[in-house]
């Protein structure tokens, strides 16, 4: 079992309504990706492995990061369908789909919840497929002789930390706000089993003059 660092892609962009039209780095995004590409080689962090999902937006901050590595693209570690179920739960329940930005921190736990509940028939997955697939496609990961990058997702890594720390979905939903573009999330093997030991860690982007690539959407 060897240790696992989660990446959330670079910024997406962010004026999508839909999930074709997100999945594609922003300008910033690339500059994201590459200077954290550059953090890693300047810490002389060694990986051995290198996952992606199968998005657009993984692939391209893979590729930014220059890590040297042959990506491995597995579909598990591809992002669950905000704006899917955020569209079918508005068609089937009346909830408004966003026009600001502002209104997403309100949106999202909602949508979380209805999606738990299994209140949502249009849902691409259920919840526990979601929760399923995660839980398996992490713990092959693990089982992979050295050290792993992987980039993928914020909902993908609050599910990580919701099964790690036994949150509940109010609580997931609010860790994902949180999650930053680009970001390290770390886990370490520790009495046989991974646990996280970092969250949500952006030391490519914390010089004063970058301060503005700290961004959330």
């Amino acid at each position: 079992m060897s240790h696992i660092t989660l990446i959330r892609h670079g910024q997406a962009n962010s004026t999508a309504t839909d999930e074709a039209s997100y999945d594609r780095l922003s300008a910033l995004g690339h500059k994201q990706a590459k200077w954290l590409g550059e953090h890693l080689i300047d810490t002389n962090q060694v990986h051995q492995n290198l996952y992606t999902g199968t998005l657009r937006r993984h692939s391209e901050t893979a590729d930014g990061m220059a890590t040297g590595l042959t990506p491995i693209r597995d579909e598990r570690l591809n992002e669950l369908e905000y704006f899917t179920l955020a569209i079918a739960l508005e068609a089937e329940h009346g909830l408004a789909m966003p026009t600001q930005q502002s209104e997403f921190v309100h949106h999202l736990p909602l949508v979380f919840e209805a999606w738990k509940a299994d209140k949502i028939e249009g849902a691409p997955e259920r919840f526990s497929e979601f929760e399923t697939r995660v839980n398996d496609v992490i713990k092959d990961i693990a089982a992979r002789p050295g050290p792993s990058l992987v980039v993928t997702s914020g909902g993908l890594i609050s599910m990580v930390m919701r099964q790690h720390l036994d949150l509940d979905i109010l609580k997931m939903a609010n860790l994902a706000l949180a999650i930053m573009n680009s970001s390290i999330h770390r886990l370490h093997p520790i009495g046989g089993t991974i646990s996280p030991v970092m969250f949500n860690a952006v030391p490519h982007l914390e010089a004063p003059e970058r301060h503005h690539a700290q961004t959330y959407v």
